[in-house]
């Protein structure tokens, strides 16, 4: 990995006494990562997609970085080992940055520490870069019960740079109405040859449910969608099936999919792919134990890949269509839910997956979690309905990420 180190020396050191002045620091660092010191005078000259840092190596710069603030890499990151007055410069950058309503890092310690360090905000610029420009579909609009759950589209762009699209619901029905049973008659047998059993749904349940996939793919593809999430009870008064299936196999090519037109899910959902590669499961906390710290969390649909085997349901709500009963692999999980319009609240805990009950007054996939703290937030203060569920343990890699974009923790 390549790290631009934006130099700000004052005039009266070279280039190589700076070189001399840090020796110890850069040796180290120069032991993980490749560094490319870059004159301040140069900014303009990097690529913004690189990872750069702001590298303070003397006092006496403080205006420097003022004069070039419109140009610096975002987020601040404060590079000071203390040599030549550099760490009281970098002090007095951070307390102007914050002036300014603007959050900074300085990096300063032991040179092993320093590297560690930088890693982890390496992947959390990654991250970003993955969220942005990216396109979510907003088929349909949200249920009508989402009442909490909306997202300004302007402030999420400003944000995290995702971009929020309206699609009409009637771009489904029409390409729905164009693919034919034969068109799908293959993959219908395939996915109920993989599977554990059948419990409901027809064959002509199976062959709806997989033009529809056919349908929102398509749509995807069209409109260059990185994610999408579906009015699915609108789209089931249409076309007599449910979204269930789409969204499974959606999430499994790395779509990744919600229901219900859930704005602040979807983004969750994106956000924490883009931090731990893994795709994730939208679900109803169905039942919380606050005694034992267990909670279930259910849907009617989950991504194939993610399951050890499924088997072949209908939909809970309405006794219709192709739902998928997946069984989740034991071990830690993480649940997550991104909120506010603004998406800047966020609620994360880990757990352990102990069970894979199936109560039949309840959506089709369950997943019993024993938290490792208490579950009272989804009780005194929730953001709203649906929740993540990301199977490991990665609450401290989204955490320094949330923390990182200015989000606030609920608990």
């Amino acid at each position: 990995m390549t790290i631009n180190l934006i130099t700000f020396a004052s005039n009266v050191h070279k280039s190589t006494a700076v070189r001399a002045s840090h020796e110890i620091m850069l040796n180290e660092l120069e032991n993980y990562y490749t560094l490319n010191l870059v004159d301040h005078k140069d900014i303009d000259k990097l690529n913004p997609t690189d990872f750069s840092i702001i590298f303070i190596a003397t006092g006496g710069v403080e205006r420097l970085v003022m004069q070039c603030f419109e140009s610096l890499p975002r987020p601040f990151i404060l590079l000071a080992d203390g040599m030549q007055n550099s760490l009281a410069a970098a002090m007095e950058v951070s307390a102007w940055l914050r002036s300014r309503g603007m959050k900074s890092e300085i990096l300063h310690g032991e040179p092993a520490n320093v590297a560690k360090r930088i890693e982890i905000l390496h992947n959390n610029f990654l991250a970003q870069r993955r969220l942005n420009d990216m396109r979510v579909g907003v088929i349909g609009a949200p249920a009508s019960w989402l009442i909490a759950s909306n997202v300004d589209y302007l402030l999420a762009k400003r944000r995290w740079g995702v971009e929020y699209v309206d699609i009409p619901l009637e771009r489904v029905y029409e390409l729905y109405s164009q693919i034919t049973d034969d068109q799908v008659g293959q993959a219908c047998a395939e996915f109920v040859s993989k599977a554990h059993a059948v419990r409901e749904g027809s064959p002509e349940d199976i062959l709806k449910a997989m033009r529809l996939y056919r349908a929102i793919r398509q749509v995807c593809k069209d409109e260059r969608l990185q994610a999408v999430t579906v009015s699915c009870f609108k789209l089931m008064d249409h076309t007599a099936t449910t979204g269930c299936l789409a969204l499974a196999l959606l999430n499994d090519e790395g779509i990744y999919a919600g229901c219900e037109g859930d704005l602040q899910s979807i983004f969750t959902m994106l956000s924490a792919h883009s931090l731990t590669g893994k795709s994730s499961f939208m679900a109803n906390p169905s039942l919380i134990d606050t005694r034992t710290n267990e909670i279930i969390l259910a849907h009617c649909t989950i991504g194939i890949k993610q399951t050890g085997q499924y088997i072949i349901r209908n939909h809970f709500e309405t006794g219709t269509g192709i739902a998928i009963q997946g069984i989740l692999p034991l071990g830690e999980v993480t649940i997550v839910k991104c909120g506010g319009e603004s998406l800047d609240e966020y609620y994360l805990a880990s757990g352990t997956l102990v069970e894979n009950p199936d109560y039949t007054n309840m959506c089709r996939t369950q997943a019993k979690i024993r938290m490792d703290s208490s579950p009272e937030y989804f009780l005194k203060s929730p953001l709203g309905n649906h929740h993540i569920l990301v199977q490991g343990n990665y609450v401290d890699v989204l955490n320094e990420f949330f923390l990182a974009n200015g989000c606030k923790r609920i608990e």
